[in-house]
């Protein structure tokens, strides 16, 4: 939660718990297939999520195939409550075991998508909307390790390559622009009245 809530200094959004809101449960068959839409994914969101759209349901699972996280959008929240929330890779917390991913940027990530935030290369395109965000610059692909600079498309300024909404290497990933804590924030208390 300190990572978390460091990642989003100055966004208008600080994350907290409660110890008697913590739960522990070991179920191998959640823990190894709670992929989006999978039946393990649903029992153990319906077995375990807690209160409405303002809260934060976080689920640490051991993800493979190389998926670090997955999260539900807010707009997601009016048809399914239970599903809400942010499930990632437990190894890919600040001090994890998961190489180049255990600085706790993955769970950054991914509340940014349940705050609204799309991939910087969202669209894969160097033209249309993107990501919603005026102040990032359009990118056609995912950022991959940590290149000293990348511009997947013509005359953008550079690929957002240190942006928590990109696919970098969390050494990489310094924090989000004014644009995504503002849209972060109009998404939030519309959808999830935060």
């Amino acid at each position: 939660m300190l990572a978390l809530n460091d990642h989003y200094r100055g966004s208008g959004f600080t994350f907290k718990y409660s110890l008697g809101n913590i739960t522990r449960t070991h179920n191998d068959d959640w823990f190894k297939n709670a992929r989006k839409g999978t039946r393990a994914e649903s029992a153990m969101k319906n077995s375990l999520a807690r209160g409405d759209s303002k809260v934060l349901n976080i689920y640490s699972v051991g993800l493979t195939g190389g998926l670090l996280g997955y999260a539900t959008f807010p707009w997601d929240y009016a048809t399914n409550q239970k599903l809400d929330g942010v499930v990632f890779l437990h190894s890919t917390i600040a001090g994890g075991s998961m190489a180049n991913y255990n600085q706790g940027k993955t769970l950054t990530h991914e509340v940014g998508h349940w705050l609204g935030l799309y991939h910087v290369f969202q669209g894969r395109s160097c033209t249309g909307y993107g990501d919603y965000v005026a102040d990032t610059p359009p990118q056609k692909t995912p950022t991959s390790g940590c290149p000293p600079s990348k511009s997947s498309c013509p005359n953008n300024g550079g690929d957002s390559i240190h942006n928590f909404m990109d696919y970098s290497y969390d050494r990489c990933l310094l924090g989000f622009t004014y644009g995504q804590k503002e849209r972060a924030r109009k998404m939030a208390s519309f959808y999830r009245g935060i």
